[in-house]
């Protein structure tokens, strides 16, 4: 049983065979359809030539002995002749193993009448007959193609279409293994990363459609990697937010079980803080879930067109009791009314954490300032706090998921680096964009740009 071809090295060479093979193939046989008659009427001028010459010949020698003149000339032209006597009594000369062609008596006829004869593609050889005044009677001498010329040329066509074949073989086995190569390190390469090593890099300095899908495959495996350290990173931080309030809760518990642990005045104070962690746990997950609807492609997006100014003065009515509790003043640049196209819910929940992340980190006594302007296109809405800022190494960072620019801050914050992440992916919804700007110390200033209408699809 033939075992099946598997390799692409394998079927690239036996494809490129193949196809040399039929090519060569359908090249000569189309070739010798085409020039076929091309090539008779060439051999018929070059034999009436020669029989022409040999009737000169006969005429200016008149040699005794006829019969060893006509095999000589046979000998020197490598045309078979055929001599035909009035009566159409035939005499053949030829060459070792010359087959003899069926000559018509019509054309027996009409050469002894004194015409030429020139045979057609149709009668399938190729010879000519001439008029020859032979010992003082009428003859018809044809001549004949030689076969041995033609297998001459036959021998060296195969032998020319051989060298070719073989010549072409050599090359697509080099070309094949130049081709098949890259294919092999894509492969492994494609097996390790397969494994989970990202540690991965095709070395290809082509510049053709290997040498792209190289390049593509590179920044395949350095986005993967990035996505697994991200997956890491965030496991490790979910683990380590979800195991800090598990640690306080289990402890504060195991201690109030035992009355001779804590004192009587204590129960309460213990049970609040495991209530407050309790809540933080649950706001942990409500933050997760709600990461996780967004990253969703079936999250819902219901756009309406309202009056963004008066959603943002909501916010800040909204908020009062927390300015007022640490004395913050809060000034909103109102420009006039205008509307906007938006998911209305959501722009709500960015403005809500914007704004209570701007009083969290803000000093009693200090201020916020809140700007809104607009073109046809677009809105820019800009929140200022006078709170404690973001050092330049960490301003790039502040809207990674369970990063925390303030990491010195107490838990009474109750953040858990998730707040600023949802803002991103909330504002990324509404294809629009979120940077911050901050200067250590003095205070922080985050800017949201959003289409007036989104963009479709």
């Amino acid at each position: 049983m033939i075992p099946m071809i598997k390799t692409l090295y394998a079927r690239i060479i036996l494809t490129f065979l193949a196809v040399i093979i039929f090519s060569l193939l359908a090249s000569s046989l189309i070739g010798l359809g085409l020039f076929k008659k091309k090539i008779n009427e060439l051999g018929h001028i070059e034999m009436i030539a020669v029989g022409e010459e040999i009737v000169q010949l006969y005429e200016q020698t008149k040699p005794e002995d006829t019969d060893r003149f006509i095999k000589r000339m046979v000998k020197l032209s490598a045309y078979p002749i055929h001599l035909f006597d009035e009566a159409g009594a035939a005499t053949f000369y030829g060459l070792n193993n010359n087959s003899i062609v069926q000559i018509s008596q019509e054309a027996i006829q009409e050469v002894l009448q004194g015409q030429y004869y020139r045979s057609s593609v149709k009668e399938g050889e190729t010879f000519i007959g001439i008029p020859f005044q032979f010992e003082g009677k009428r003859h018809a001498m044809f001549l004949q193609y030689s076969s041995e010329n033609e297998d001459l040329i036959n021998r060296m066509l195969l032998i020319i279409l051989l060298l070719a074949l073989l010549m072409g073989s050599l090359c697509i086995l080099i070309a094949a293994r130049y081709l098949v190569n890259p294919l092999k390190m894509l492969k492994q390469a494609t097996k390790r990363l397969a494994k989970g090593d990202f540690d991965v890099e095709l070395k290809m300095k082509r510049k053709d459609e290997m040498g792209e899908l190289a390049q593509s495959f590179n920044e395949m495996a350095s986005e993967l990697k990035q996505l697994e350290l991200m997956r890491q990173d965030f496991v490790s931080n979910v683990s380590h937010e979800i195991q800090t309030p598990l640690t306080s809760i289990s402890g504060f518990a195991k201690a109030l079980k035992y009355n001779n642990l804590v004192a009587e005045g204590d129960r309460m104070y213990y049970l609040d803080i495991i209530i407050a962690e309790s809540v933080r746990l649950s706001r942990l997950g409500d933050n997760l879930l709600k990461l996780a609807s967004l990253d969703s492609e079936h999250h819902p997006f219901e756009a309406v067109t309202f009056n963004l100014v008066e959603q943002i003065r909501q916010i800040v009515v909204t908020c009062e009791p927390q300015l007022l509790d640490r004395n913050i003043h809060i000034d909103l640049k109102q420009p006039a009314a205008f509307k906007i196209t938006a998911d209305a819910d959501l722009l709500n929940q960015i403005w809500m954490n914007l704004i209570g992340n701007s009083i969290k980190f803000t000093p009693e006594g200090g201020m916020i300032q809140i700007g809104i302007s607009h073109t046809s296109n677009e809105v820019e809405v800009s929140i200022t706090d006078t709170g404690i800022g973001i050092s330049p190494e960490e301003i790039d960072h502040i809207f990674e998921r369970f990063y925390k620019a303030d990491k010195s801050r107490n838990r009474s914050n109750n953040g858990n680096g998730l707040g600023l992440a949802i803002v991103k992916k909330m504002v990324s919804l509404h294809q629009g964009s979120i940077q911050a700007k901050s200067t250590l110390g003095q205070g922080t200033t985050i800017i949201v740009k959003l289409p007036i209408v989104p963009p479709v699809g």
